[in-house]
Formats: structure tokens, C-alpha cells, sequence
């Protein structure tokens, strides 16, 4: 009898255990779900100084957690919203921008984080060739995947400035990994092309050394 009692008290609390983990679950996806369908704010319209001497205001730094792009990779169905930071609890929300780079529409090399096994799993279809865009509240920016490597976390070279405006986004590696994973998975892409959101049916400018 005490066996059977045990036995039943196990079986309670390992179906607890799944109910609690089931609803994390669920909690995890439906927050990502909505992260992933924000809206693209209206573009900014940026007033030109007066005469009378005024600076144009140093460009905001966006605190944690904010809005600031779109990333679309159609050929692997991505789309993933930006925001603010690299930290745990950002990453569990959406894709990241990993501080200390570019920002999205900067000169260099935007860095952007995602997990693996979230927002970031269709990375592992991306080929060298394929389309990115990176949608801000002022402007589009189209870039093309330039490569894709396999790199250990202390390969932080990956994130360095670049000549080019270039986009790199990073996530753990094997996909398939349980726990830890123990290297990183690097996509490069290099800026084809940019537009402003406040021109209706503009086609963008190309950038240096493109078509």
C-alpha cells in the first residue's frame, strides 16, 4: 500500500510538472507571437534647423526592449521583429540588437541576435544569395546573404565595423543542440540597396558598387 501510495503521489506530481510546462510553453509562444506582429511605426519627419543657430539633436539611444526594425528573410518565411539589447529577456521576446554595433539605417555592421530554437530556427535554411530586409520606422534596407560560417563564442570578431553597411545576425549552433550549444552560426549580408518609408513608391538607392 505505501508503495502504491508513492506511486500515485509521482504520477500527480509529474502530470503537475508537464501542466506547468505545457502553459510555459504556451505563455513563451504566445509572447513571441505577439512580439513577432508589431506593427512598423510611422516614419519620423525630421525637421530641418532654423537660422538661428541651432544643432541638429545627437541621434537617441534606444533603452532596452525598444522597437527598431523588421527583419524579413522571405525565402526561409522569417520575419522577425528587432528590439533594443541582447540580453535573456529580450531574446525570449523577439530578435535583438546586439549592443556596442551599428544600428539599423547606420553606416557598418548591424549586429542581431536570435534563439535558435525560437525566432532564429530558419536561419539554418538561409544560402549565400538569398534576400534580407531591414524595415525601420524611416527606411528600408535590402541586403544579400554574403555568407554563412560556423564560429566558437570567443569569435567575436564576426560583429567588428565594417567597411560596407552590412548586416550579421548570430545564433547558437547545432540547431539540434540539447542544452548549452557550443558555437555560433553566422549569417553576412552585405546592403544592396536603401529607400525612405516617406516617399510613397520610391525604389531606394543602391549602394557603392551595386547595379
Amino acid at each position: 500500500m505505501p508503495t502504491a501510495r508513492v506511486i500515485l503521489w509521482l504520477e500527480r506530481g509529474l502530470f503537475t510538472a508537464g501542466g506547468v510546462l505545457a502553459l510555459w510553453c504556451a505563455v513563451s509562444l504566445a509572447r513571441i507571437s505577439y512580439y513577432e506582429r508589431l506593427p512598423i511605426p510611422a516614419p519620423i519627419r525630421h525637421e530641418l534647423p532654423s537660422d538661428r543657430g541651432s544643432q541638429p539633436a545627437a541621434a537617441a539611444v534606444s533603452p532596452p526592449g525598444a522597437w527598431l526594425a523588421r527583419l524579413e528573410a522571405p525565402s526561409v518565411a522569417l520575419a522577425a521583429t528587432v528590439l533594443e539589447g541582447s540580453d535573456d529577456r529580450t531574446l525570449a521576446r523577439a530578435a535583438g540588437h546586439i549592443e556596442d554595433t551599428a544600428l539599423p539605417g547606420q553606416p557598418g555592421n548591424v549586429g542581431i541576435a536570435g534563439h535558435r530554437d525560437t525566432i532564429f530556427r530558419p536561419l539554418r535554411h538561409l544560402r549565400v544569395g538569398d534576400p534580407l530586409t531591414l524595415t525601420t520606422s524611416d527606411g528600408v534596407f535590402r541586403y544579400r546573404v554574403s555568407s554563412t560560417t560556423i564560429v566558437t563564442p570567443e569569435d567575436v570578431y564576426v560583429l567588428d565595423p565594417t567597411d560596407r553597411p552590412a548586416v550579421t545576425l548570430v545564433t547558437c549552433y547545432p540547431f539540434e543542440f540539447i542544452g548549452h550549444a557550443p558555437r555560433r552560426f553566422i549569417v553576412r549580408a552585405d546592403l544592396v540597396s536603401a529607400g525612405s518609408r516617406l516617399s510613397s513608391g520610391a525604389t531606394g538607392t543602391s549602394a557603392p558598387g551595386e547595379p
